[in-house]
């Protein structure tokens, strides 16, 4: 079976190498689904797009995943058995996630995202929700970015629970810079995962793949404060788009149009403060055991 799986990833590796743009990487992998396993695709394709052989491009694929798994890099193709299962149900989500340190497939995380320059309210709300989180048993998932970010990721460290971070480059990379030292901390005991090559660099566009990478990823995402044109805003887009839950704090409706926007969307709600967040999260994470009850009931009626 791993041999299986290392194929499949092989061959994922062969097909997203070729996509030069986000559009060709998307349709790599809309076909990659059509078939069923990218392995299978690969064999129905035969010839790459360049003229050459599978058989030359597979060896090279295998080499790079045995230097990536050198290196402490896990790589998990989208039709494999232990890609993130709460991401792989996303109609965008990613061929390929690349990951440092502990990668669950069924981890429960609650995105907590905001501002850069957030106020110091606002870095304690974050802070706040964080412990609230962790006292649960979620993980706390953040871009690790300054910030929002940081405030919520060192606090569910501090308090021992399960930080992951879903980064916006490549995991050669911590951005920002002055994160290195909060980026080694989630791996030595959490997740940071990205959909992006290792050697990716930060860019204007790796953000708001970033954004809808996370919110897919997670249960729920929680904007705890967000400028007018803040990245905050993609995710919210996104986690609507995914059909997540998506809770605003009141105050970061303040300002933002594209947050009154989302008011009368399905599953989005408004919390006073961070108590009524997590009220509301308590709720989500319900559901599940709920639908269990309801279909039990459904089944044991005359």
């Amino acid at each position: 079976m791993q041999e299986r799986w290392e194929d499949e990833r092989a061959a994922m590796v062969v097909l997203l190498r070729r996509a030069h743009t986000e559009r060709q990487e998307r349709e790599a992998v809309a076909r990659v689904m059509e078939a069923g396993s990218a392995s299978r695709l690969l064999d129905e394709e035969q010839q790459s797009l360049f003229g050459g052989p599978v058989q030359e491009e597979l060896p090279a694929a295998r080499a790079e995943l045995e230097r990536w798994a050198a290196q402490g890099i896990g790589v998990r193709a989208l039709t494999e058995a232990d890609y993130p299962h709460q991401l792989s149900s996303a109609f965008d989500a990613p061929g390929l996630v690349f990951t440092r340190g502990e990668a669950r497939s069924g981890d429960a995380g609650v995105a907590v995202v905001g501002s850069r320059s957030a106020a110091q309210r606002d870095l304690a709300r974050a802070a706040a929700l964080a412990g609230g989180l962790v006292a649960r048993g979620l993980s706390v998932v953040s871009g690790l970015a300054a910030g929002i970010d940081t405030a919520a990721t060192e606090t569910a460290l501090d308090a021992g629970g399960r930080a992951v971070g879903v980064i916006g480059t490549g995991v050669y990379h911590a951005y920002p810079p002055e994160n290195l030292a909060l980026h080694r901390r989630v791996v030595s005991s959490g997740l940071v995962l990205s959909p992006f090559w290792p050697e990716t660099p930060p860019s204007k566009t790796t953000f708001p793949r970033r954004n809808g990478t996370m919110s897919a990823y997670c249960l729920a995402t929680v904007i705890m404060a967000a400028g007018p044109r803040s990245g905050t805003r993609i995710q919210a887009r996104k986690a609507v788009e995914h059909g997540r839950p998506v809770i605003l704090l009141r105050s970061a409706l303040e300002g933002n149009d594209w947050a009154h926007e989302l008011l009368d969307r399905p599953d989005v709600h408004v919390a006073d403060g961070v108590d009524e967040a997590l009220a509301v999260l308590d709720e989500i994470v319900r559901r599940p055991a709920d639908m269990d009850r309801l279909l039990r009931d459904l089944v044991d009626l005359p």
